[in-house]
Order: C-alpha cells, then structure tokens, then sequence
C-alpha cells in the first residue's frame, strides 16, 4: 500500500506513524496511508517557511504568477483523475468531486492574475514637498487549517492567494480526507515553486492544528471548520497576536413565499439541503415557508425526494453519497430524533440505509431526512447537523419569514424564493447573511468574488475574489521627501 508523506522544506517526509483513508461508500476500501505528524514537524516546516520568505515575498510577480497558472494547469489536466480521488475519499458524487477539482484550478488560475494585478495609491501629503505610497505586502508565514468537506477547493482557495501575495504557507489539512490535499501539494511541489515556501503537515488537529496556532513563527492563522474549534483559535490568537480569519458554523434559511415557482422553489430546496450530502456550510438546513403554499411545496418536495438516489459515490446514477463517517452519521441520525422528540414530524427518510448501487459494501449511508411542523426554537433550527437533514417552519407572510432567517446566531448564507421584485429586493437588504441568494441554491457560489458570512459564521477578512488581498496582505503607508 502506498504511503504519502509529508512535504517539509522541499523533502517528502515521513511521520512517527501513519493513519489509513478509509472510502466511505466502501469501508473495505484503504485509498491509502498518509503521515501522521508532530509538533516537531510543524517546527521544521516553519522554519522552512521562515528560511524561504524573503526571498519569495520579493521575487519577480511574473515567476509567482507563471508557478500558479502551471498548478491551475495540471489541476484541470487531470480533473478527472482528482475528482474520482474527491468521490472516493470523502463521498460527494464523481461529477460533484469533478466539479470541486475544476474549481480549484480556476482558483489558482484567477491569482495568477491577482499577483499581476496587486495595486497600491501614491498620494500629495498635506505638507509640500512630500510624497505618500500606500502599498500591500505579504504578511509572512500563513498557517492553513482546512475541512473535509471540501478537501481540494478549500485548500485551494486558501493557498493560493496566500502565495500569488508572497507568503510562505504551512497547510495541515482535514485528517478524514488527506488525499487530495496530498495530490494538491504533489502538482505545487512540481510547479518550481522554492524549497519551503509550501509545506504539508497531515496530523489531528488537536496535534498539528494547535502547534500552528500557539507557533510564535506564525503570522496568521487562516481556519474553516467548527465553530468550537474556530472560537478557540480565535482567543489563541488574540492572545499571541496573530491575524486570524475563520470560516464556521451556517444554519442557513431558504425562504420560500406563497408567489414562488413550485417547481423552482422544491429543486433550489432539494439542492440546497440534500446534495453533497449536505455537507456543505452553505447548504439549508432551515425551509421556511408561507402558510398557502406550505401544504402544495412539502408534498412536492416529498416527491421530489423520493426521486433521489442514494449510493457509491462513484457510481453510475448516483445522486448523493455517503456522510463522510461514522462519527458525522451518528451525529446525523441523532438529531432526526432530537426533533421527533420535540415534537417535529418525520416526513420523509431520516434512516440509515444499504449502498443502493447492489454491490452489498458497507458504506455510512443515510436517507435524506424532512422534518416538518417544527418550530424556530427546537434545536433542530437552532444548531448546525450538517447532513442531509433539513426542516420545514411554518410562516403566515414574508414578514414573518424575514424574522425567522435572521433568528439564529449564523449568518452564512440565505435564500428566497419569490417572483416578486419588492421582496427579492428587500430580503437581499435585510437578510443578516453575508451571500443572499434570489431563486437559486443557497449552496454553489463563484471563484472570483468573496466568501464569507456575518455574526457567528464568520470572523474577519473575507475568502476569495480580490478581497483576499485583505488578509493575505498588510498595508504600508511610506513618506518620501523631494
């Protein structure tokens, strides 16, 4: 069985030990073993970092953009072969997983750009005879902590910008999915990127994870995971003084009004909830519906799931995967029961089932779950479950609609289904989301423009587009006398 190391200043390194990759639709399936790393790693890599950062924050953007475009190059060359390594190891569907690949190429592409595009303002000072440069530099060593659920775009769009600006990174990614990570760090590897300006340490999080946060040479600390975990780097950070961004938690609303296209409003609703598996931070999870199409929407919606296939990742005819472990199925399943408990009514799915392909492997795999006549209060509405589980809340209007979205303490994304323009419009402007969808999936959001959410969802800087200049950067402000 191959064996895939750690990538330290350069140099494939091996771990103290090493841990399987077990393919959730397919538990006799060992993709392969990946380094387990320690705290000792992570101060070599930083080193590296730290050995590798002058030269790489002040070397020609020509070089730094050619290294990324060849990266974005391979990744889409071989988008295919990446994106069946995506499927299998955490099981989202092949084309889902082929999808996922082509974006981070496209993302490591769009910096190619950026590092030609990194702009600055010269400005009169109030006092003659003096010039002001205000200019953007690299920040120094980024610490990169990345999910499961999106093993290669995250990484991505994280690493990325933080090389197009001249940082030196340490990436230590999820340690259910280190597969495509690995093949990700491979393609940079072999760009002709410098010994150390990227390294790879795999490990648990409470390992690697909190060696790169409490690590005095690190300048900033960029996360997506948990919101217990994120709040907690937060405080480390604060505490050593670290830039520090965060991607968290989502309860996110689909609302969906008396005027909406039934057709449209139950497949944005499908998508949104079910697809990957929901496994997704910007997935619904909370359908709030007015009183007279509530009875029509959850009798199609139904319907429409009843149509879902649920399988092999791989697979022909596939629709959703596998939860990505036993852990996150047990999580899963016990919050349909919390809700049934409270009084929610089970209206569709909400079991463990068999691999529906007819190949009898074992695999964590669960019927997409519909919990109706639940309350804003129930807990079900109130913390993340992060699985195709979703719940449906009875409203009389918009008004009460509108109230319901902004009741949580996320706010990632939001969606509404409407044909009316005044509500479309007003609900992008009061919506307490950072993306507002109109008509559309909440789940599915584009490379080139920011990422991000408010209130417990999100915490400093926003991810993507040019707005990813602001975290991966610092300001310089120089005065120059005639």
């Amino acid at each position: 069985m191959q064996q895939h190391n750690n990538l330290i200043n350069g140099q494939w390194t091996a771990g103290q030990t090493v841990a399987p990759n077990i393919n959730p639709s397919d538990l006799s399936d060992v993709i392969g073993e990946y380094a387990q790393g320690n705290a000792a790693d992570v101060d070599t890599a930083v080193a590296a970092a730290a050995a590798a950062f002058p030269a790489w924050s002040t070397s020609g953007i020509q070089a730094r953009s050619d290294a990324l475009d060849k990266i974005g190059t391979e990744i889409l060359a071989r988008k295919e072969e990446l994106g069946d390594l995506l499927a299998r190891e955490e099981g989202k569907t092949r084309a889902e997983g082929i999808g996922e690949v082509a974006r981070a190429g496209q993302i490591f592409k769009f910096f190619a750009g950026e590092c030609l595009r990194l702009s600055g303002e010269t400005l009169p000072s109030v006092r003659p005879g003096i010039g002001v440069e205000i200019t953007r530099e690299p920040i120094g060593v980024v610490g990169l902590i990345t999910p499961w659920n999106f093993p290669i775009a995250i990484p991505a769009w994280k690493i990325a910008p933080a090389l197009a600006f001249g940082n030196c990174v340490v990436l230590k990614p999820a340690d259910l999915v280190p597969g495509s990570a690995w093949a990700l760090a491979d393609i940079i590897h072999r760009s002709g990127i410098p010994a150390g300006v990227f390294n790879l340490v795999m490990g648990p999080g409470r390992v690697i994870g909190e060696a790169l946060v409490q690590h005095p040479g690190i300048a900033a600390i960029s996360f997506t995971g948990s919101v217990g975990v994120g709040r907690g780097i937060a405080a480390a950070c604060a505490q050593n003084g670290k830039k520090v961004q965060l991607e968290m938690g989502g309860k996110n609303p689909q609302v969906v009004l008396d005027d909406a296209d039934l057709t449209q409003a139950v497949e944005l609703s499908a998508q949104s909830c079910f697809y990957s598996t929901g496994q997704r931070c910007t997935a619904s999870s909370r359908l709030i519906v007015t009183d007279k199409i509530y009875p029509a929407f959850i009798e199609a919606l139904q319907a429409r799931m009843a149509k879902i296939k649920v399988g092999d990742a791989r697979a022909a005819g596939t629709d959703i995967g596998p939860v990505v472990s036993q852990t996150q199925l047990e999580q899963d399943l016990s919050y349909v029961e919390i809700a049934k408990a409270e009084g929610a009514v089970l209206a569709a799915g909400g079991g463990r089932v068999a691999c529906h392909t007819g190949s009898g492997k074992e695999g964590f795999y669960m019927q997409p779950a519909l919990l109706v006549d639940s309350t804003a209060g129930m807990r079900i509405n109130r913390e993340e479950v992060f699985g195709p589980v979703a719940s449906v809340i009875r409203v009389r209007d918009y008004e009460e609609a509108l109230l319901v979205a902004n009741d949580t303490e996320f706010g990632l994304s939001a969606g509404i289904a409407t044909t009316s323009l005044k509500y479309a419009t007003h609900f992008k402007r009061h919506s307490q989301a950072g993306m507002v969808m109109v008509n559309l999936p909440t789940a599915g959001v584009d490379y080139h423009v920011p990422f991000g959410g408010r209130k417990g969802s999100s915490y400093g800087p926003r991810e993507q587009g040019r707005y990813a200049q602001e975290f991966y950067t610092t300001v310089k402000t120089a005065y120059t006398l005639a």
